[in-house]
């Protein structure tokens, strides 16, 4: 452990200023919107405007680090985002935000690829579980911090947005000033998409709405404590909170995962996110208290969804196909998290903010079916079920993690890169 820190310090600094500055962001930008009265429907485009960015980033993160380097994209892509975060505060013209959005989730992604390759890159497989398990502990910890940050004096309206700025302007400094590790080049992974729509059909659509689902938490969570009539020191402990749950539920999905059955403890778990989230649907007006302890508990079912179904899915292919099947995983997930904020958002403004956990319910419905029907139909594989590894959830904690999986042997992940130009070949053919 001393020895992974001591080697990775700079890295995971890195990882806990610029998680610091994306979750304060985000809060603050729902925060301002719904103080300014814009429609649902408005802050949702803007939320997914972020989402569509890390879609769109991943091509070109892969682009940008095979082609100037891992420090060289994330110096440029710090300084964009630097750049993006300050134009919020010269500006209210909304279409500017969520071009402004777009460019920051595009950016943002370069740097999860930067972090995570080069954390992959530069771990042995004996102490990758170790490494990446810290990773997820930072991102975490600079999530939660940056909604504590709302509960302060400084989390005024321009004092948050120069807060975020500092944040991605100090995140360069580890990085940078880092002569302990240096990583290779990243080459791209094929993409199979038609092969696992036929072969996991119900995993996709699965990985689509716990997109779905965290993307408008995200979004739209401190939208719903404003109109509850909360003030914004306790939005932001809400967020804290919440967020703080998805650290605390991965120690035991962590030990449940590798005995008992993963499509029924998948199925268990998204009946208990329903039955979680459905007081919060009801038009009882709450104290602060059980509102935050009510979602603490749906928030620690939700976290636990993503990698349950990563799980699921790579026990459900060969490992020559894992590589692969991460890219369409992630790019399910993207597109759920671009959808949720859009959907919730038209709905509350009409409905009213309980229709963000009654929308939460109608996931875990779903979730829950679909895992229920795949633990009776699903295609085992010869190998044995991986085991799990915690990892982070959601597209702003970077799935990517999911791509740089340590559960993969660095050996198959090797072999699928050198093989690259060839199998692409073959899809194009195909």
């Amino acid at each position: 452990m001393k020895k992974v820190l001591g080697t990775f310090l700079p890295l995971y600094t890195t990882t806990l200023l610029m998680l610091l500055g994306s979750g304060l962001l985000t809060t603050w930008v729902s925060l301002r919107l719904a103080h300014e009265q814009v429609s649902g429907g408005v802050i949702g485009a803007i939320i997914a405007a972020h989402y569509i960015g890390l879609v769109i980033g991943g091509k070109v993160g892969h682009n940008l680090i095979a082609r100037v380097g891992h420090i060289r994209t994330y110096v440029s892509c710090a300084g964009i985002i630097t750049a993006s975060v300050l134009g919020h505060g010269l500006t209210e013209f909304l279409p500017l935000w969520i071009f402004l959005r777009l460019i920051i989730g595009l950016c943002m992604m370069c740097q999860y690829m930067v972090l995570e390759s080069w954390l992959n890159d530069q771990s042995e497989a004996s102490q990758r579980g170790t490494i990446f398990g810290l990773y997820m502990v930072a991102t975490y910890l600079g999530l939660s911090a940056g909604q504590i940050i709302l509960m302060s004096p400084l989390g005024t309206d321009s004092s948050s947005l120069l807060i975020v700025a500092l944040c991605f302007a100090l995140c360069l400094v580890p990085i940078a000033l880092t002569t302990r590790t240096h990583a290779h080049p990243l080459s791209p992974a094929p993409m199979e998409l038609g092969y696992f729509v036929h072969a996991i059909p119900q995993i996709l659509v699965m990985t689509l709405v716990i997109g779905m689902a965290v993307g408008a938490f995200y979004g739209m969570a401190p939208v719903y404590i404003s109109q509850l009539g909360f003030s914004t020191r306790q939005a932001g402990l809400f967020m804290g909170i919440t967020i703080f749950a998805g650290l605390v539920s991965q120690f035991p999905l962590s030990w449940l995962s590798d005995r008992v059955s993963r499509p029924r403890l998948l199925f268990y778990t998204g009946v208990l996110y329903v039955l979680a989230a459905l007081p919060l649907t009801l038009p009882a007006h709450f104290s602060f208290f059980w509102v935050a302890l009510i979602a603490f508990i749906a928030s620690m079912m939700q976290f636990s969804l993503y990698p349950l179904v990563v799980a699921m899915a790579n026990d459900s292919v060969v490992p020559e196909r894992r590589v692969s099947l991460t890219a369409c995983l992630l790019m399910a997930f993207g597109i759920g998290a671009c959808i949720g904020p859009l959907v919730t958002g038209a709905l509350m403004q009409p409905l009213g903010g309980n229709m963000l956990y009654l929308f939460f319910c109608l996931c875990g419905v779903l979730i829950a079916t679909l895992a229920g029907f795949s633990s009776r139909r699903r295609t085992v594989s010869n190998e044995l079920p991986i085991p799990h590894v915690p990892m982070p959830d959601t597209m702003a904690s970077s799935p990517l993690a999911a791509a740089l999986n340590p559960n993969i042997a660095e050996e198959e992940i090797q072999s699928v890169m050198v093989n690259n130009d060839e199998t692409t070949e073959e899809n194009v053919a195909g």
